[in-house]
């Protein structure tokens, strides 16, 4: 069976079609992907649902499911010829083509994983081991943001703080004006985590932050990290490649996560994990899932974590392909849709008399803007109710952040919508928020008026 994993990788990770590049190569465009075909590759989305939440889960073109249901049914057709022939091969094909495009030095440093937190877990796990074994003290210090995603805060919880490190969070504001206003804060709370002679093990830091979202200025962070004696930095990228650019060698991190399903059109779930070569060989990196292949380094045994669906690994090459299909490749991609979010995001904070989170330049594919106070969000929980209220009644997805007043405003804004903007997102969308929103003010309707049962 002809396949997209026929195509056999050479000993040093590289296929004759995929030669050697610090740009993944792409092939001559024939003809511009149309809006027409745009619309046929998401068909399968509820077309009820103005959905302007790509970021949560992302989005995977019927070509892409299409070829997984292909290698699925390969595998069940005759399973031990795929393990013993085609599994390895084709992995070792994806993680090629990912390390071309994040400009890594070798496909040694790429690993596969399921998700971000997956690799976070990998990352922390190696830490609290170097707890139990001595070559950190209690009491030795991490240093996380404080926009850091709910599940790296409860990983850094049930590894580091159990282990008995001191977890320091980096109090950001937001909205946010600049990013100097970060670099401060972060340079601040390093010093914080240093006093009284305590050691920094290590940082995590996001590049494209969940919620509230926006782009951290990653490289300055990291740089401070190596000027403070910082010994490794970890960065969550969950919304990293297809979103912003990504240059592990430029970002200078010791270790670079990112998923593949929600900016990069893969199915769920599957991620990437780059760790720099010179900082994995004394970190005795494993997958938290022990198999038979356990000790021959993590991209082995992330490639093989017992009999399971490896297909969403398998299918980045036609990921690329669908991708190809745009002018200007994945960089065209990423420009369209950062000019959408923020015209969209402006467009929504003018007729509702507020304004966005962040200046355009510091949003990606997601921008946050402010909902009219008169809306009456008190709470995450009233944040959480009018989602699934939107939802439920009016067919609109969007995720809504809470922030807390601060002491002396007058009507401020404290419920912000983080709204995406993907390829297959038109202005009608967002038009929809809109009016819904506008209707909502124009009847007096308030977040108290929501039953409490249906969160």
């Amino acid at each position: 069976m002809a396949s997209s994993l026929d195509s056999q990788p050479t000993a040093n990770g590289t296929t004759a079609a995929d030669p050697v590049s610090h740009i993944a190569k792409k092939p001559k465009l024939l003809s511009t992907i149309t809006p027409a075909e745009i619309l046929s590759e998401f068909s399968h989305h509820d077309p009820s649902v103005a959905r302007i939440n790509n970021g949560s889960f992302g989005s995977c073109p019927a070509s892409v499911l299409s070829s997984q249901k292909q290698i699925q049914l390969q595998f069940l057709r005759q399973p031990d010829d795929f393990y013993v022939n085609h599994l390895q091969p084709g992995i070792l094909r994806s993680r090629t083509l990912i390390k071309q495009f994040i400009n890594a030095d070798h496909v040694d440093e790429v690993s596969i994983v399921d998700n971000a937190t997956t690799a976070a877990s990998i990352f922390l796990q190696q830490i609290a081991w170097g707890f139990a074994e001595g070559r950190f003290q209690k009491g030795d210090a991490a240093v996380m943001l404080h926009y850091a995603y709910g599940a790296v805060k409860k990983s850094m919880e049930a590894y580091i703080t159990r282990a008995g490190g001191h977890v320091i969070e980096v109090p950001l504001p937001f909205p946010v004006t600049s990013p100097d206003e970060i670099v401060q804060e972060f340079r601040r709370t390093l010093q914080i985590g240093k006093t009284g002679g305590r050691r920094v093990r290590f940082a995590v830091i996001d590049h494209v932050s969940s919620i509230p979202s926006v782009v951290i200025p990653v490289k300055e962070l990291v740089q401070i990290c190596r000027e403070e004696g910082v010994d490794q930095v970890f960065v969550d990228a969950a919304h990293g490649i297809g979103c912003v650019d990504v240059d592990v060698k430029e970002i200078g991190a010791d270790f670079y996560t990112s998923n593949l399903h929600k900016w990069f059109f893969c199915p769920p779930s599957v991620a990437f994990l780059y760790c720099k070569k010179s900082v994995e060989s004394g970190c005795n990196l494993h997958h938290p899932v022990v198999s038979h292949v356990y000790g021959n380094g993590l991209a082995i045994e992330s490639a093989w974590i017992g009999n399971r669906d490896y297909s969403p690994q398998l299918v980045v090459p036609k990921a690329v392909e669908f991708i190809n299909r745009f002018e200007g490749g994945i960089e065209g991609i990423k420009k369209r849709n950062h000019q959408g979010v923020v015209e969209m995001g402006e467009m929504l904070a003018k007729a509702w008399g507020t304004h966005l989170g962040c200046p355009p330049q510091m949003c990606s594919s997601m921008i946050m803007v402010g909902l009219p106070a008169s809306l009456g969000i008190r709470s995450s929980e009233d944040c959480l109710k009018l989602r699934t209220h939107l939802r439920d009644k009016f067919g609109v997805e969007v995720p809504i952040y809470y922030r807390a007043p601060k002491d002396g405003e007058v009507g401020p804004v404290t419920g912000y919508a983080r709204i995406s903007y993907q390829v297959y997102n038109t202005p009608e969308d967002y038009v929809k928020f809109r009016d819904i929103i506008n209707k909502l003010v124009f009847e007096g309707f308030t977040c108290e008026s929501l039953p409490n049962d249906k969160a």
